[in-house]
């Protein structure tokens, strides 16, 4: 939700229906499968279900680098080859 001038004002969304922007009534925040937050709601006008992406995955823990597989040891004596 936004802050304007010293008061909230509900969470902006765009109606497929009206093809307009409009405040999203009845707002709930939601979590999708793939971790992001989302913005539920009805449109005031003709009551389509409105739905908004927010930015960014919700509070997970920070990713971790991954340690790098082991390759060939260089001190690893080199293989013989036969030649026939």
């Amino acid at each position: 939700m936004k802050h304007r001038g010293g008061k909230f004002s509900m969470p902006e969304g765009y109606c497929v229906k009206c093809k307009a922007r409009k405040e999203i009534v009845g707002a709930v925040e939601e979590t999708m499968k793939n971790g992001r937050k989302a913005i539920k709601g009805k449109c005031p006008t003709c009551g389509t279900v409105m739905f908004k992406i927010l930015g960014g995955k919700g509070s997970s823990a920070p990713a971790t680098p991954q340690p790098e597989a082991p390759g060939p040891a260089a001190s690893d004596p080199p293989k013989p080859t036969s030649s026939s």
